[in-house]
């Protein structure tokens, strides 16, 4: 593979790591699919590190998906604003919280976009989180000087225009899915432990019900229309129980959302391949 890109965006969960790996499976799922499509798209690092002719790039997530659109559609003119805030004035927590509070209230689209990327490199650990009246409540970061990825934006600006960005639920995603596709999903995991619960990345979360219902949809996809589906979850006694109809296999992951790196264990992630083979 050649040289790794990464997102712009630091997300809890994001997938820069593993691309080798999803990336190899795609590939041998998907023979000469030529679209990708994915669900939970989140900060797009397989989007990045793969080579498709083109990308379905679906996330619930509304000021992401958003995000991504302005970004394509004037990149020049975006990078160039979201620039301006990244001042040693801005890092500060009166600074961001002035600037929180305006992303709250605004209805503007273009000024949301500016500011979600602002509040992602300067809120704490790159998290995403409202509560749930849908007001983003992370609260500020305490960096040194938060890094401008000014590169990183143009590069994603650049690939966005093989894509087509929309913010749906999962299962419309799967009444939809093009001819010649392969399906990437990462939806938010199951907890380890019943106190590791974090499902307030969009207003809603995404319980076990949920859980249970993207693998069926996945069984669907597959096997009665012949599209390839690939998930990734936490290795655990109820994915492989709602995954039995996939071909598994495990990776050693170190995990990232712990604020300290040496609390960052490897924990197993399971890789669940829904294909009906090549005749």
């Amino acid at each position: 593979m050649q040289q790794k890109t990464r997102a712009f965006l630091k997300w809890a969960g994001g997938k820069y790591s593993l691309v080798e790996d999803i990336s190899k499976r795609l590939q041998l799922a998907s023979y000469e699919a030529d679209t990708l499509v994915e669900p939970f798209v989140g900060a797009g690092s397989v989007f990045l590190n793969t080579q498709f002719k083109h990308y379905v790039l679906n996330d619930i997530n509304a000021d992401l998906i958003n995000l991504y659109k302005e970004l394509k559609r004037i990149p020049d003119e975006f990078i160039a604003d979201a620039k301006r805030l990244f001042v040693d004035l801005n890092n500060h927590p009166d600074a961001y919280y002035a600037y929180r509070q305006q992303f709250n209230e605004s209805i503007d689209v273009y000024e949301r976009a500016i500011l979600f990327l602002y509040m992602n490199r300067h809120g704490y650990n790159g998290l995403c989180r409202y509560n749930l009246k849908g007001i983003f409540n992370v609260p500020f970061g305490k960096y040194k000087k938060p890094y401008f990825p000014e590169h990183e934006l143009y590069v994603f600006a650049e690939k966005a225009q093989r894509a087509t960005f929309t913010c749906k639920s999962y299962s419309q995603v799967f009444e939809n899915i093009p001819k010649n596709a392969v399906v990437y999903c990462d939806p938010p995991y199951v907890p380890l432990s019943k106190t590791a619960s974090f499902t307030s990345y969009a207003k809603g979360g995404f319980n076990l019900d949920d859980q249970a219902e993207l693998a069926n949809l996945a069984e669907t996809a597959a096997f009665e229309q012949q599209t390839p589906v690939l998930i990734s979850n936490h290795d655990t006694v109820w994915t492989r129980k709602i995954y039995n109809q996939a071909s598994l296999d495990v990776i050693k992951v170190k995990r990232t959302i712990s604020p300290k790196g040496n609390g960052r264990n490897k924990v197993n992630e399971l890789m669940a391949l829904y294909h009906q083979p090549k005749k």
